[in-house]
């Protein structure tokens, strides 16, 4: 058994928790929301409002009754893309510094700083 397969890889991605971005492709494509859980050992994301799948839900305790949740289910990341609340419009994100020095997300259309 080699390194590999004994944990998986971690990956950088583009994305953070509470990020807003808009979905790009799949079954979901056009929704907006927001990042609810990033998982950087597959680069998934979980989003608010897309993905949701109905799970029945067995009764825990005796005597209480069943129920169906609808929840979210990861997608993977290179399916979203940063969304600008104010410009209403998706992006790429490139990096750069601001005047004290802190390297910070911007998005290329915009020019919105995503880092406060």
């Amino acid at each position: 058994m080699t390194q590999t397969d004994k944990m998986p890889a971690r990956y950088k991605m583009h994305v953070k928790k509470g990020d807003t971005v808009q979905v790009i492709s799949g079954k979901d494509k056009g929704k907006v929301g927001e990042v609810l859980r990033a998982i950087p050992a597959t680069s998934q994301v979980v989003v608010k409002g897309v993905n949701v799948k109905t799970k029945h839900v067995k009764p825990q305790q005796e005597g209480e009754s069943g129920r169906i949740a609808n929840i979210e289910y990861p997608i993977h990341s290179s399916n979203v893309m940063h969304y600008s609340e104010k410009q209403k419009v998706a992006s790429r994100i490139c990096y750069t510094f601001t005047d004290d020095g802190r390297k910070v997300r911007k998005l290329k259309k915009t020019g919105e700083i995503l880092d406060q």
